[in-house]
């Protein structure tokens, strides 16, 4: 039985490796149609307003949002829409987990651990550094700040592959998160 059980959970931990990292949505709006029209991307934190690190995440987020029927608002232009972009980056050893709170009009996430995270392993016993990378948009009416939509992606991968690179899994989290937009309210899916 014991040798059942082992080839069980071998097969499943290669299956998870043979598919990637997967990636947990969340998402919050009115309930009410969102048309699409003129958005500006912008950064929730305002130091990261002009940074060549942001402006990558800003054109990943755009062409999801292009994808949908939005339009960009041109060079300096505001418009009505507005989607307010944070990326967040944390290394830890072993696999993270992580908890979040997250509604209409703001949220606050937290990881399990704290600064330190989750300790794993590898068979040979040496800690293995994975980076968990968060991206949080809101879409909000600038006339008067309502939040109308707003959701939240998170994966996480082994340091140093390619899935860990910023760009690339903001990319991936990017599609994630807008696939089937608005996607239910208040529920969280896992993305493969």
């Amino acid at each position: 039985m014991r040798k059942l059980a082992f080839a069980m959970l071998t097969t499943l931990a290669l299956a998870g490796c043979a598919t990637g990292p997967t990636t947990q949505v969340t998402r919050f709006h009115l309930g009410q149609p969102i048309a699409p029209g003129q958005i500006s991307v912008e950064p929730i934190m305002p130091a990261d307003r002009g940074s060549v690190e942001f402006q990558s995440y800003a054109n990943i987020v755009g062409a999801q949002l292009a994808r949908l029927g939005f339009t960009e608002a041109p060079g300096l232009a505001r418009s009505e829409q507005v989607a307010s972009v944070q990326v967040d980056r944390a290394f830890f050893d072993g696999p993270p987990r992580s908890s979040f709170s997250i509604g209409i009009g703001g949220g606050s996430f937290g990881w399990h651990g704290g600064a330190g995270g989750s300790v794993g392993t590898t068979i040979a016993g040496k800690p293995t550094q994975y980076v968990a990378t968060r991206l949080l948009v809101q879409i909000k009416r600038r006339s008067d700040g309502t939040t109308i939509w707003e959701g939240r992606a998170e994966t996480s991968a082994r340091f140093g592959t390619p899935e860990s690179q910023p760009n690339a899994a903001v990319e991936r989290l990017a599609s994630a998160l807008f696939r089937d937009f608005p996607g239910v309210s208040g529920r969280t899916i896992t993305v493969k």
